[in-house]
């Protein structure tokens, strides 16, 4: 084979591959920006003015202000929208690679009900906030503070600004910045909700790991590429006439 046309193919090949690698790149951060999810339940599970059947579903983050952040609920592919709903930041000291759900203690034979999602390497996640009447309900059987709306709010615009309060275990409806850890916890210290008890936790199945190859097969392009150019300029001198 001739040396101008080894070193085409290994360019070719170089700037395919470096390519192939920054294509990936929107996607990645896509999901990191929504912290979109596909998780899939085997048993019912209740989320704020729903229960959801089992099955698979996405979740993604639609906005943020502050320490708010609103939540949307889609089916398995993203063809419905299934439920939009306000939550608060909850916190915990270790991340971990998996998608976490924490589930509030119900009733026994009623579907659990998922008080907060983390997504894989955050130590900042979404505690769902219930309508009022229902975060009564599950702070009692839960023992533990429940953020819930004030009021029901009718769309996304209603809220990003609806008032949150906390419902404490003993029925008192108090502000929710009195009742609940808002901000990040100091160094060291336990993530914690002020009046918060035991709780259940389960985890759903891990994401793929996009993110962990990009390097590689960047670095594998751009590598391809600085030996071609190192082929160019051996077989230059190769050709040059000696003296």
């Amino acid at each position: 084979m001739r040396m101008d046309v080894m070193i085409k193919k290994v360019v070719w090949m170089g700037l395919t591959v470096s390519l192939l690698g920054f294509a990936l790149v929107p996607e990645v951060r896509a999901d990191e920006w929504d912290k979109k999810t596909v998780l899939t339940f085997s048993q019912p599970v209740e989320i704020p003015g729903h229960v959801l059947p089992p099955g698979t579903y996405t979740f993604k983050l639609l906005d943020s202000m502050s320490h708010r952040h609103i939540v949307q609920i889609f089916n398995a592919d993203e063809s419905q929208i299934i439920a939009t709903v306000m939550a608060i930041s909850d916190y915990r000291l270790t991340a971990t690679e998996d998608t976490v759900i924490r589930f509030s203690e119900v009733p026994r034979g009623s579907p659990e009900a998922i008080r907060a999602w983390f997504y894989p390497g955050d130590t900042t996640g979404h505690e769902f906030v219930y309508p009022k009447v229902r975060a009564v309900q599950l702070a009692r059987a839960a023992k533990t503070v429940v953020p819930a709306l004030a009021v029901e709010a009718a769309d996304v615009d209603a809220l990003k600004s609806v008032q949150i309060v906390a419902i404490t275990p003993d029925e008192r409806e108090v502000p929710v910045e009195l009742a609940i850890q808002l901000t990040p916890p100091p160094p060291e210290a336990a993530p914690t909700t002020v009046m918060q008890t035991a709780e259940n936790t389960g985890s759903a199945r891990e994401l793929p790991q996009t993110a962990s190859l990009l390097p590689f097969v960047i670095l594998l392009g751009l590598g391809s590429i600085g030996v071609a150019f190192g082929l160019i300029v051996f077989g230059r001198r190769a050709l040059a006439p000696t003296a």
